[in-house]
This record gives structure tokens, C-alpha cells and sequence, in this order.
């Protein structure tokens, strides 16, 4: 996808106040699509600049996140520079921040005052809680709401022997913020072309998390999971771990094939869907024996032949290696100081507008000064 020229959403201009992942994520898919959006980072600059792994100085963490923007560096508790972050939005289509509720309102830049010098503005905000409530103003990174909203203790609930959550290097909540504000912006442009009034979009961690456990917040109201939840278990084979996921009645079958047990067809316990969700335990037992001594490689390629949903657990550079990863051109080039980095691009395709052509550029610190503001830039900029 192309930021530059190019996209569905060429002509759309952006404000990024954001730090950290969930901001950022969100606005780089707002910049794949097409949108200029202009990120504006405190003096000191954002955090993730400094966060590995980095090359010559430069971060492909941060990189990653933040491709194709232009950056510009203010001090907004400075009135001059407050005033530099006004005008911005004032020629702007969309504001994106995901400081801690409370916070863009102290310097100025909440919704209000910037609806006032732009009504048809679609300002956006993400935070853990939300902008209201109880807990509005409590600090929240994602792992902090993968443990409130139950996520984790679901997922400990599903591992056998489990006695503690597991711990997270992953951050779910962050990642899946930066969709749903990019889901949400777009949703704001096009009620805004309906109506003609900007809107204010308020998208909270915590909702996206539980919004993730669908079976799970209906199974809490009626009192518990009930027979028939399904889970997936890794079966070893040989020295790898395969998940292998058959659901449907044709894909029991191919794989009773597979197995070469045709008395399974026959056994009540399994044969049908709603049995084997009553038996589902046993089921997975039968198959992690199966499994236990089979090469797992050869285990995958035999069930796929027979259209039975499997997969070798694979390393992150095993995966990025895979066959279809490079047939989507799922990762793209960016562009820093350090050289050229690959990154993963927005999780979807378009027939209306190009891959990228040339690297995507991440911006230096304040270096796109000039161009968003004029030959003399704001004053941040001129001091540092």
C-alpha cells in the first residue's frame, strides 16, 4: 500500500498525538491506506524510538509502526508550540491521541477546544478504560487489561496442569486498538460525509479484550461452559508440536482416513459434531496419540492433502519465511537511517491501490518541520 499519492484515503490529513504502540499502529494503517498523517512527538520524542532491536541508532520497533508519517517534534505545555498543534488541526480531517483521559484536555487539545476551531473534525482516542467511568484515569497497558478483562485466565483455564497465567511478551490489546482506531476513523469519515459534523470516537482496551472472548462472556452469564466448548490441544509428533483442527463432519472423516482407524465412523462417542463436542477430551486424546510418534512434517503434509486443518507450530522466522507470507507480499520495505528493514504490513489487501513501490520513510525526530509548518518551523524545532 502507498502513502504517498496514492490510496482511498489520499487528501485525508491526520494529527497523530500518540506514543508507545496502540496510537501509532493505528495511525501507520491510516498512513497505508493513503492518509497524510502528520505524528507529533514531545521534544524528548517517542519512547519507542529508543526500543530495540536497533541499527545504527534507529529502531525498526518503532520504525515499524510508524512508516510513511511525517514527524514533527513540540513541547505543547509551550503556548507557541500549543498554538503551532492548534493550527494543524484547524486543516485537518482527523486527530488521533492515546494519552491517559484527562490529558490532551489539560493542554488544550481535547475534543472541545478542537472541535471548535474545526466542527467537522473526527477525533479519535484510545486509552484502557475508556474517557469515562471509574477507572477512566487508572494507568493501562495491554497486559494490565489482558489480566482484567479475563483474557488470561481464560487462556490459563484452557491449558492442562496450568497453575498460574502465563506470562506476556505480546501485547493483544495494543495491536488490536490500532484496528479497531482505524476501523473507527473510518467509520467517523464516512458518517461525516453523511452529515456533514466531525464525531468523537472513544475506543477503550478494555472493551476490545472482551469483545475477543465471545463464547466466554455468554458461557459466564449462564452460569459456566457448558459440554461442546471445543479446545484445541498441541499434539507432539516426533520432536514438533502440530495443531490439527477438525471440526466439521468431512473433515472427521478425512481424518479417521488419515489415521487409518475406520471403527472411529462407527464408535457413538465421535460420530457426529455434537458427540464429539461431549466427548471432546477423549477425542483429543485419541488423536494426540495418533500423532505422538509421527514426523510432524510428514504429519502436516498428509493431513492437508486431505484437506484436514493442521499446522506445525513454526518459529516468528520460520513464518515470515513462509511461501504464501511472501506470495501476499505481506511484508513490505521501510527506510530509515540505518538502511532498509522489512516490516509487516496492514492485514489486508486491496484491488483499488498498489503495493508500495519504493521503501516507505520513517521520519527522524522533527524532521518534517519545514515542510508541515513553513521555512521557519515552530520554536520546539528551532531550540532543540
Amino acid at each position: 500500500m502507498t502513502a504517498a499519492g496514492g490510496g482511498p484515503l489520499a487528501g485525508v490529513k491526520v494529527v497523530e498525538f500518540s506514543i508507545m504502540i496502540a496510537g501509532p499502529y493505528g495511525g501507520r494503517l491510516l498512513a497505508d491506506a493513503g492518509a497524510e498523517v502528520v505524528k507529533v512527538e514531545p521534544p524528548e520524542g517517542d519512547p519507542m524510538r529508543t526500543r530495540t532491536p536497533i541499527r545504527d541508532g534507529a529502531s525498526t520497533y518503532y520504525g515499524a509502526m510508524n512508516a510513511g508519517k511525517k514527524s514533527v517534534s513540540l513541547d505543547l505545555k509551550d503556548p507557541v508550540d500549543r498554538a503551532r498543534a492548534l493550527e494543524l488541526i484547524a486543516d485537518a480531517d482527523v486527530v488521533l491521541e492515546n494519552y491517559r483521559p484527562g490529558v490532551m484536555e489539560r493542554l488544550g487539545l481535547g475534543h472541545e477546544a478542537c472541535a471548535e476551531v474545526n466542527p467537522r473534525l473526527v477525533y479519535c482516542s484510545i486509552s484502557g478504560y475508556g474517557q469515562t467511568g471509574p477507572k477512566a484515569t487508572y494507568p493501562a497497558y495491554a497486559p494490565v487489561l489482558h489480566a482484567l478483562s479475563g483474557y488470561d485466565l481464560t487462556n490459563m483455564g484452557y491449558q492442562r496442569d496450568a497453575d498460574r497465567p502465563a506470562a506476556t511478551g505480546t501485547f493483544v490489546a495494543d495491536i488490536m486498538a490500532g484496528q479497531v482506531a482505524y476501523g473507527a476513523v473510518l467509520t467517523g469519515l464516512a458518517g461525516r460525509e453523511r452529515s456533514g459534523k466531525g464525531d468523537y470516537l472513544d475506543v477503550a482496551l478494555l472493551d476490545i479484550m472482551l469483545s475477543t472472548l465471545v463464547y466466554e462472556t455468554q458461557a459466564a452469564q449462564a452460569g459456566g461452559a457448558g459440554p461442546g466448548k471445543t479446545v484445541y490441544r498441541p499434539c507432539r509428533a516426533g520432536d514438533e508440536f502440530v495443531i490439527i483442527a477438525a471440526i466439521t463432519d468431512r473433515n472427521f472423516v478425512s481424518l479417521i482416513g488419515a489415521m487409518e482407524q475406520p471403527e472411529l465412523l462407527a464408535d457413538p462417542r465421535f460420530a457426529t459434531m455434537s458427540a464429539r463436542e461431549s466427548n471432546w477430551e477423549e477425542w483429543q486424546e485419541l488423536i494426540a496419540a495418533w500423532a505422538l510418534d509421527q514426523d510432524a512434517q510428514e504429519l502436516e503434509e498428509l493431513l492437508l492433502s486431505k484437506g484436514v486443518p493442521c499446522s506445525r507450530f513454526r518459529t516468528i522466522d520460520q513464518a515470515l519465511a513462509d511461501d504464501q507470507v511472501r506470495h501476499r507480499g505481506t511484508l513490505r520495505t521501510a527506510r530509515d537511517r540505518a538502511g532498509t528493514f522489512e516490516f509487516v504490513g496492514a492485514p489486508f489487501q486491496s484491488r483499488t491501490f498498489p503495493a508500495d513501490v519504493e521503501p516507505r520513510s520513517v521520519s527522524e525526530l522533527g524532521a518534517d518541520a519545514e515542510d508541515v509548518f513553513g521555512v521557519d518551523g515552530p520554536r520546539s524545532e528551532a531550540r532543540s
